[in-house]
């Protein structure tokens, strides 16, 4: 039968340690826990004998959780994709995590019932080393702060900021939902998108077999007359040359720019740059400012609601917007803050994110004291305008891609029957 060496707290806060043998790890657990200790660690030993624990001190935090020694043996996972956890596995632990915090359950008992529970293994593995991280004292948001490729950095602001105002369980189930209306809007556009890119996708299958089969033909039937092709019928030619001659280069020359494009906007300059051009953009410019507003406006209210200082609500707030343009600029209104100017003539100097009208209801709510109720009330009319604008915006996407791809066949048709009108020109 295995040995098990373990570590546990006792009722008078000491550390106990010692062996027991079970049948599985299960059994030690249970085994150790009907000895009235919390187990703090337990390993099994090699060859049916357990590997001699150093004792260490422990640390209780303020939860009651206890602060075990970082673990020094380090595993290695080799695998082709399938390691990254995907946005509904991470919406799934986010809500069951408000769901446990606001149930009573203390924050590491809750991470450890979510690996547990968690069927994806690097899921599994993920939440394990967020709960080690937080058992050896680190707060939820700097534990999560490590894994960047899981948990974004607006995930991470908004998990900070609960846990500055202390109602992690609110916060977590806020982001849950900021989860869910953003899958549900991207299956709304990509519902919407999917018969126009079907035909785009027809489209390209079609070009490609003209200018490739059909286009050579036409062309050596006009030279046959010593015609000379209109210039739009040219490029057209010109461009079924380049496909059948160089067609392979330029394939693996857009696979080369894609993957330098992807490199450039994930860089922080090439970040700020692709932010700032989408702010420009017509309509997804102000979609992207008006939820942006929405989240610090939320935010910020619930933080003051909480009791949190002005000047620590905004900087937590701030850095909960996303785009790194518009945190910067809510950084300088934050800097007026702190010389002693009210909130709302300070962020008057980030036009780009605060229309005149919400500037004045800031104003007017900091003048009476009901800033925080008025800021939620602001993020909630302000979701619900941006819900409608953005039906109306994928309502208009799918009839202007289709316009899109009918000018583009349009003008591939014309460029191939216009030499015809002059065909019989050569012929006389």
């Amino acid at each position: 039968m295995p040995t098990f060496s373990y570590r546990a707290l006792q009722a008078d806060g000491t550390i106990a340690e010692g062996l027991i043998e079970a049948g599985g790890r299960a059994e030690a657990l249970r085994a150790v826990e009907g000895q009235r200790l919390r187990p703090i660690s337990l390993k099994e030993g090699k060859n049916g004998k357990a590997k001699p624990t150093s004792p260490k001190p422990a640390v209780v935090n303020g939860s009651g959780s206890v602060a075990t020694e970082p673990a020094t043996e380090k595993s290695f996972n080799l695998s082709l994709g399938g390691n990254k956890i995907s946005a509904r596995v991470l919406e799934n632990f986010t809500r069951l995590l408000s769901s446990l915090l606001a149930a009573g359950v203390p924050l590491s008992r809750a991470l450890v019932i979510l690996q547990k529970e968690a069927a994806n293994p690097v899921a599994r593995t993920e939440w394990k080393a967020v709960h080690d991280r937080v058992v050896d004292g680190m707060s939820l948001a700097d534990a999560m702060s490590k894994s960047p490729e899981t948990f974004p950095r607006v995930y991470v602001a908004m998990v900070e900021a609960g846990e500055t105002g202390g109602f992690l369980d609110v916060v977590l189930g806020q982001i849950a939902d900021f989860q869910a209306r953003d899958k549900e809007l991207r299956g709304k556009v990509t519902a919407a998108m999917m018969y126009p890119l079907i035909l785009l996708g027809l489209a390209i299958a079609v070009l490609i077999f003209l200018l490739t089969y059909f286009i050579p033909k036409f062309q050596t039937l006009f030279s046959g007359f010593g015609a000379k092709l209109p210039i739009l019928t040219q490029i057209i030619v010109g461009a079924s040359e380049i496909i059948r001659g160089y067609g392979l280069f330029v394939v693996i020359a857009l696979v080369v720019a894609v993957l330098l494009g992807r490199a450039w906007v994930v860089s922080p300059a090439g970040r700020r740059s692709w932010e700032s051009f989408l702010l420009r953009v017509p309509v997804i410019g102000n979609l992207l400012g008006q939820f942006a507003m929405a989240r610090f406006c939320r935010m910020l209210g619930t933080l003051l609601g909480a009791g949190v200082p002005l000047i620590n609500a905004l900087n937590v707030a701030r850095r909960s917007i996303g785009n790194q343009i518009l945190v910067d600029a809510v950084g300088n209104s934050v800097d007026l803050v702190k010389e002693g100017k009210a909130l709302g003539t300070s962020l008057s100097e980030c036009r780009q994110l605060f229309p005149g009208s919400v500037l004045e209801m800031i104003s007017v709510a900091e003048e009476s004291g009901k800033l925080d109720g008025e800021l939620v009330r602001i993020a909630n009319v302000t979701e619900g305008d941006l819900d409608r604008e953005l039906k109306m915006a994928v309502a208009m996407a799918e009839p202007l891609l289709l316009f899109l791809i009918a000018a583009f066949i349009g003008t591939i048709f014309i460029g191939m029957v216009l030499p015809i009108f002059t065909l019989q020109d050569y012929i006389k």
